[in-house]
């Protein structure tokens, strides 16, 4: 094995089954694919082109999806580095006070703690994962102290910020190094302060988003019956008319992460059922952003192409969302238009080798957009190491993606020896 098939996640899979003395047809009988797929898997001759399935081939090796990843990886620019620093503020953040205890210590002016979030919000929507994460442990602290002390004007600004700062805090964790357990620590905490607060749509974004790690955690029976319990608290209660949506728009991404989930399990029927109980909500409010989510027509078409590649439906998912021809603009995020270029490459990828020209295009548009999300996650470098691997001559685009993630040539014959 060279450098470049050693740092990739099938031959880590490889590794731990070796060491756990498990044979391939038993790991994978576990997660749920034939042993030939695996062994493909194992020697960099298939991709991982779905969430799911790294999530399995962990479960199976009774190993974390980080063990599998290798994440964090080697900071690939300046931006993730200087992230990345903001992971111990976090942790202390979170670690330091628990969520009935007021911070020891003089906050700044509420007005002057919500614009921050404001500001860092907008960063992360604009891809800019560095800034939004700056000092973002200190914006923590004393967004609680204001949440549990202010008067009953202030407060619900206060929980609000604070339950989207929690939020933010677990995006730049996965976001910049994988960190999954800071992730869920973040999420859990949102929740809990949601749940303080007492409005059930600030509740239902808190429960909607904590169930996304605890996917990433492999925890998907848990992040399912969170997700349910949301969906039929909110539901009774949802205005789909009028100026307040925010309730409607967590239902409609409670049924989006449920369709995930359940594309995840390989349950098709019931992921199509979730997604069109989204779509049909998203029809009737419009694009919304009460919590800067972007629930609305546009939102749940990027998840019904997520959805589709995690069914390894990429192709058939590719032809629907490109005849809809999404208006990505209409959510002034540059986060948002990166995924759904990430995900248009991972489609063509799963589609076959003769549309790498076109995934290469669409891979390369997602790192121009928010490198440091890109470049950290672990599937868009798996795609840069199987188009390079399905290349059929040197590609000078190809070539500039693997230098700026840091991924060495894995050429035509290392992944078969």
């Amino acid at each position: 094995m060279d450098a470049g098939e050693a740092s990739a996640i099938g031959a880590r899979a490889r590794m731990i089954r070796r060491r756990r003395g498990l044979s391939l047809e038993v790991v994978a009988g576990l997660a749920g694919i034939t042993k030939q797929y695996l062994s493909q898997l194992e020697r960099g001759q298939r991709g991982f082109n779905r969430r799911g399935l790294i999530e399995n081939l962990a479960n199976a090796l009774g190993c974390s999806v980080a063990d599998l990843t290798g994440q964090p990886y080697l900071a690939p620019d300046r931006a993730t580095l200087e992230g990345r620093a903001a992971l111990p503020g976090i942790s202390l953040a979170l670690n330091d006070y628990g969520p009935d205890e007021v911070p020891d210590l003089t906050p700044r002016p509420l007005d002057e703690l919500l614009a921050w979030a404001e500001r860092a919000n907008e960063y992360r929507d604009q891809g800019q994962y560095w800034l939004a994460g700056r000092d973002l442990g200190t914006l923590l602290t004393e967004l609680q102290h204001h949440a549990l002390t202010a008067g009953p004007t202030d407060r619900p600004h206060a929980f609000k910020a604070l339950v989207q700062s929690c939020i933010l805090a677990g995006d730049v964790a996965k976001g910049l190094a994988g960190n999954i357990d800071l992730a869920v620590a973040a999420a859990r905490r949102g929740c809990e302060m949601a749940c303080r607060h007492g409005d059930p749509g600030l509740i239902g974004f808190a429960q909607w988003w904590w169930s996304l790690p605890l996917m990433w955690l492999t925890a998907r029976g848990r992040a399912s019956r969170l997700l349910i319990t949301g969906i039929d608290a909110l539901a009774p209660s949802a205005q789909l008319r009028g100026e307040d949506t925010l309730s409607a728009e967590m239902l409609g991404l409670m049924h989006l992460a449920s369709a995930q989930c359940a594309a995840r399990n390989k349950q098709r029927d019931d992921a199509m059922t979730h997604l069109a109980e989204a779509e049909g909500i998203a029809k009737q409010i419009g694009e919304c952003n009460s919590m800067r989510m972007h629930f609305g027509p546009t939102n749940a078409i990027l998840w019904r192409l997520a959805v589709g590649i995690e069914l390894d439906e990429g192709g058939r998912a590719y032809e629907e969302v490109t005849r809809a021809s999404p208006d990505i603009a209409v959510l002034h995020s540059k986060d948002r238009a990166a995924a759904l270029h990430f995900d248009l490459a991972r489609a063509l990828v799963q589609d076959g080798a003769r549309r790498d020209a076109e995934a290469i295009r669409h891979l390369d548009t997602a790192d121009r957009l928010a490198p440091t999300r890109i470049r950290n996650d672990p599937i868009a470098r798996d795609l840069v190491r199987t188009l390079d691997r399905r290349a059929r001559r040197q590609v000078w685009e190809l070539e500039s993606l693997r230098n700026r993630f840091g991924i060495g040539v894995q050429g035509q014959h290392s992944a078969d020896n």
